[in-house]
């Protein structure tokens, strides 16, 4: 059966079963792999896209579910102003070390600054606590994220 997804913008047809996660359908239909496998049980936040501006875990999302829904991937993230915004804090603050999950991270750091844009320390950090880094860059992905939430232009967005 062909679902209908609208996906960076673009509404794309994918003829896949139901039931396949929205991770493969992106990776194994569209060849988008800018999302990641990581665990397969929504636990370490590796695949994390947004799916009708929230975001999910898209290894656990079937690709029936998000029929004409609204996807946004790593790849359209530096097309908003705090996606380039929190790219820009992540190269400036030397985040990534193995870079696998930072994906996940910065589409997890999105959603979290586009519905509060100045979160507190504690409001980052439980916002941030499901995406797991191997490399534990945790403080830099934090300070990344409260320099881009206490910046005025980003915050006014």
């Amino acid at each position: 059966m062909a679902y209908s997804v609208t996906i960076n913008g673009e509404t794309r047809e994918i003829d896949a079963p139901g039931e396949m996660p929205l991770l493969w359908a992106l990776r194994n239909e569209l060849g988008m792999v800018g999302t990641k496998f990581g665990c397969g049980i929504g636990m370490c936040g590796a695949c994390t896209v947004h799916v009708e501006g929230q975001a999910t875990r898209s290894c656990s999302m079937t690709l029936a579910a998000v029929d004409g829904k609204q996807v946004s991937t790593v790849e359209a993230l530096g097309e908003t102003p705090v996606g380039q915004a929190l790219q820009q804090a992540w190269l400036e603050d030397d985040v990534m070390q193995c870079g696998y999950c930072q994906a996940g991270q910065l589409m997890n750091a999105t959603a979290l600054l586009n519905t509060n844009p100045n979160p507190s320390d504690e409001e980052i950090d439980a916002a941030m606590q499901g995406n797991i880094c191997r490399c534990a860059c945790y403080k830099r992905i934090h300070s990344a994220i409260a320099r881009v939430a206490r910046d005025e232009e980003t915050a006014n967005v």
